[in-house]
């Protein structure tokens, strides 16, 4: 695999602004979420698996990198055709978690399984992001951790080839993916496990709902019926080919562009059942003036020459937040999004991150605890930082359809899941698709 862990230079970008609505076909890669879950589970399976349709970004490619570490085989037959064959998981290992979440929260409890040291660390906003809960379930499991802090990078996992497991209780509302970690390599621990959320709601409750979906897949058995407790029995898992659907937090930024042109804009190779929260999505996009449609040709949406302000609890789809308030900037009434205290401990405090650069574009915004209030206003041009988030890009991108002269500081950042998004959104704001 290639490298894309490297660190990049800041590449400055004046995002496109649209004459015309767009009319655009896409066939964009696969679902990070997806692939990421696919990859731990093949490491972990008793036979081979393939992935079809993966996605090949730096937080994947991360992943990969992190799980041959320590001892499994990966390899590419094309870009989207992953090839995971597991073994003997041993150390010692160093694992470069970049940015991604999914790499600092599902590798450290498979590293427990490996059978020596196993280091973590990544960029230097990975030392701020939401850990603790984590590492003190997996001691509680009978991991052995070493960490600096109370559980933040770096940190040392001590791994002797096995994992007791048992029952553990854990906040996760700073992120689903502290329960879907401890779920994916459960099956592999002597007792399974049994975890008990206790504390505010779960975020992002749709990312579970996959994880448990991907798990009895590939033969777990898995009990989800009590309502935040999550069972998974000792056992095998099995190989498989995985059809990675395409991205559908990578496609918001595209459907806006609908919304906010008047135009449409199809994502081809839509399943007709998903894993991921389409019909949240397809409601949301509809309150704020957008049509949604699902066919052969793939998953539509239409924009109707008007944006509208809308009052939301985010809570379950909080990735789309940005964009969504890039939206709500262009609309015409005000909007307010509750429920995501939480991505103050993503990539970065988007919360305070989306608040901050869009009064610098003359925006009426105010920050709350967990969300935003917006009032649209006429905005200008001007820098738009990014902070190293792909999500924070997506937004200033959209943005600009309608704002001439806004340029995002760094745009090299949207490489973390979709390298090809400068490209696809000149060409489809030009009208070269």
């Amino acid at each position: 695999m290639g490298n894309l862990t490297a660190t990049r230079p800041l590449q400055p970008w004046t995002a496109p602004t649209a004459s015309d609505p767009v009319a655009a076909t896409l066939r964009l890669p696969g679902s990070k979420s997806l692939t990421a879950r696919a990859l731990v589970l093949g490491a972990l399976a008793s036979g081979p698996s393939t992935l079809l349709g993966a996605l090949r970004a730096r937080d994947t490619e991360l992943m990969a990198g992190a799980l041959r570490a320590m001892g499994a085989h990966m390899s590419i037959a094309d870009d989207d055709r992953w090839l995971v064959r597991p073994h003997r998981l041993v150390g010692p290992a160093h694992v470069d978690v970049g940015l991604a979440g999914t790499v600092m929260r599902f590798v450290p409890p498979v590293a427990g399984l490996t059978d020596g040291r196993v280091t973590f660390d990544g960029d230097p906003a990975a030392r701020t992001r939401p850990l603790g809960p984590l590492v003190g379930a997996l001691r509680s499991l009978g991991v052995r951790i070493d960490a600096v802090g109370p559980g933040s990078l770096p940190l040392t996992v001590l791994g002797t080839g096995r994992v007791t497991g048992g029952e553990v209780v854990i906040d996760a509302s700073a992120s689903s993916q502290l329960v879907s970690g401890l779920l994916l390599a459960a099956a592999r621990f002597d007792r399974g496990v049994v975890v008990r959320h206790v504390g505010p709601p779960v975020p992002s409750a749709p990312h579970l709902r996959m994880t448990v979906q991907m798990l009895r897949a590939a033969g777990a058995a898995v009990d989800d019926g009590t309502p935040d407790v999550w069972t998974v029995e000792p056992g095998p898992l099995s190989g498989r080919v995985w059809e990675i659907e395409p991205d559908l937090s990578g496609a918001v930024p595209f459907f806006a562009a609908a919304l906010v042109t008047g135009g449409e804009v199809t994502l081809r190779g839509w399943p007709r059942s998903s894993a991921q929260p389409v019909e949240r999505l397809r409601a949301l996009l509809h309150e704020m003036g957008g049509e949604v449609t699902l066919s052969t040709a793939g998953l539509t949406v239409r924009g109707t020459g008007a944006v509208h302000g809308i009052t939301a609890d985010l809570s379950d789809v909080s990735e789309l937040t940005p964009v969504l308030t890039a939206l709500a900037m262009l609309a015409d009434s005000p909007s307010v999004f509750t429920g995501v205290e939480h991505i103050r401990g993503h990539e970065t405090d988007r919360i305070a991150a989306l608040a901050r650069e869009f009064a610098g574009l003359g925006a009426d915004v105010t920050e709350s605890p967990d969300g935003l209030e917006i009032r649209p206003r006429p905005l200008r041009g001007g820098t738009f930082r990014t902070y190293h988030d792909h999500r924070m890009a997506h937004a200033a991108a959209v943005t600009g359809l309608a704002v001439p002269g806004v340029e995002l500081d760094d745009v090299s950042c949207t490489s973390k899941t979709m390298p090809e998004f400068p490209a696809l959104w000149s060409r489809m704001v030009t009208g070269g698709n």
